[in-house]
């Protein structure tokens, strides 16, 4: 597990606090294909120590190259203070990243007995997904991470040339519901930045998307079963609802 202790997280914290008034830093420091990997072990020592339903993911840079801090919270949403915080570094992805999403379809079988008990009709109807609906979770994390991709860039640019670099985030808030499941199997998290649009500040937001992956524990001949969950956390600064 990477670690790092709490005057380390402090200084990189505060470099990241830094470098948000510095486009060209931030250019170099966040190439917007790169992605954060939480391990199996990473993941278990939040879901040891958290007592929110949210966690915090603090940004900062530590040894010239960004990072993600794993801060567990109290019920209240303030940290829990530990000698060492589990973190990773945004690195280039070392395979292609693979989200799976199962659509559900119902299959309603109707039958119909005589008054001696003999069938008499019986028919069956798929019911598919109601067409029309909102756009699926993972239709939005990918539309959230090519933006990202082909837009973070910009954003940055924006945010240092307009506003001094004082609404760049320096944390996330991350529901730990899905991120951190009873069952059993996983392996990593990959954690990529998204952009998406708010309704409520009425405008474009970054975002950190949490995508797990589990083992096959089933035997069923694939190397990995993909049972992704997408959790959307809030950056703060704008939405800062804790600390």
């Amino acid at each position: 597990m990477n670690t790092l202790n709490r005057e380390q997280c402090e200084i990189a914290i505060a470099e990241w606090t830094n470098c948000c008034r510095n486009f060209e830093m931030i250019k170099n420091l966040i190439p917007t294909n790169y992605v954060f990997n939480f391990d199996a072990d990473e993941v278990d020592w939040m879901k040891k120590l958290n007592k929110n339903s949210d966690f915090c993911t603090q940004i900062g840079i530590y040894e010239n190259k960004m990072v993600a801090i794993l801060y567990p919270m109290d019920v209240d949403g303030r940290k829990i203070y530990a000698d060492n915080y589990a973190y990773s570094t945004l690195n280039e992805l070392d395979r292609d990243l693979r989200l799976v999403e199962t659509e559900a379809y119902t299959v309603v079988k109707n039958a119909v007995l005589s008054k001696d008990l003999r069938k008499v009709d019986g028919n069956s109807d798929m019911y598919f997904p109601v067409s029309g609906k909102p756009m699926m979770d993972q239709d939005k994390a990918v539309a959230a991470i090519e933006s990202w991709r082909n837009d973070g860039i910009s954003w940055f640019f924006r945010e240092c040339d307009e506003f001094g670099g004082n609404r760049i985030f320096k944390r996330f808030y991350v529901p730990s519901n899905d991120l951190i499941p009873s069952k059993p199997g996983l392996t990593n998290i990959v954690c990529s930045f998204g952009l998406k649009f708010s309704d409520v500040y009425q405008r474009i937001l970054p975002t950190l998307i949490f995508i797990s992956f589990y083992q096959d524990l089933q035997n069923t001949g694939s190397i990995e079963r993909i049972s992704n969950t997408y959790d959307w956390s809030e950056p703060c600064p704008p939405i800062c609802k804790y600390m």
